[in-house]
């Protein structure tokens, strides 16, 4: 059957007044097709058997957009980041704690973020230095991991990615998400290991997972199950 949509516009769903993005995703061992919102609440994915077409993924998907909206609407509300206000941050919650007369440079310590310089522009400099941190966390966890795999530090970049945590490409480069210097330290090493295992292993197969076992020191599901409670706070901070 000749799949009409695969080279029209990329679909949406109507919501109301608001068009969603959607993805279609074909998944070899699927049997039925399912629905989801990603966790910024900025598109959904229909994943589909090998034989299902765009044109059944996109009605499946409008067939169930009262229950989308339900999902958007419980998704927590955009938080900027201001004097006086919380940070999350390798799974606790800070106060930032902001002044004029502090110096400008951000310090840590055990319940706050602190720092001074201008107000106005305090929630960029506050992702910039989270995303220095994450990026010399991972740097670690990346290292930890290709030793216990046997393998060279990859290649890595952070990543703002809106749907994926973390990403392999077929040349071993890694990508991760920022955002998951929010998230407890098991949780963020979850995705590390998840990716190093995707260097050997490019698929999700028995050995694949075997692998992970192996490579994780936590408990696998614990971390995921935490991040699909908790994914779509991770991006409520910043927007």
């Amino acid at each position: 059957m000749i799949d009409w949509l695969r080279d029209s516009p990329d679909p949406v769903v109507a919501l109301g007044d608001t068009d969603l993005p959607l993805t279609i995703r074909r998944h070899p061992r699927a049997t039925r097709m399912t629905l989801r919102l990603v966790d910024d609440g900025e598109s959904a994915r229909v994943t589909l058997p090998r034989w299902g077409t765009t044109r059944e993924a996109v009605r499946f998907a409008q067939s169930r957009a009262d229950w989308l909206a339900a999902q958007r609407a419980r998704r927590p509300a955009r938080i900027d980041p201001a004097p006086g206000g919380t940070l999350s941050f390798r799974g606790d919650t800070l106060r930032i704690d902001w002044s004029a007369q502090h110096p400008r440079r951000v310090t840590l310590s055990h319940d706050a973020i602190t720092l001074g310089g201008p107000q106005d522009n305090l929630a960029a400099r506050l992702k910039r230095w989270m995303q220095g941190e994450a990026r010399a966390l991972f740097e670690g966890d990346l290292a930890f991991y290709a030793r216990r795999a046997g393998l060279e530090t990859p290649d890595f970049a952070l990543s703002s990615a809106r749907r994926r945590w973390g990403s392999c490409s077929s040349g071993g480069t890694v990508r991760l998400n920022w955002r998951l210097v929010q998230a407890p330290d098991h949780v963020r090493r979850s995705v590390v290991a998840h990716e190093t295992a995707h260097r050997i292993h490019f698929d999700h197969s028995p050995r694949f997972h075997a692998l992970l076992g192996d490579l994780y020191e936590g408990d696998l599901a614990r971390a995921e199950s935490w991040l699909k409670a908790n994914g779509p706070r991770l991006f409520s901070t910043f927007g």
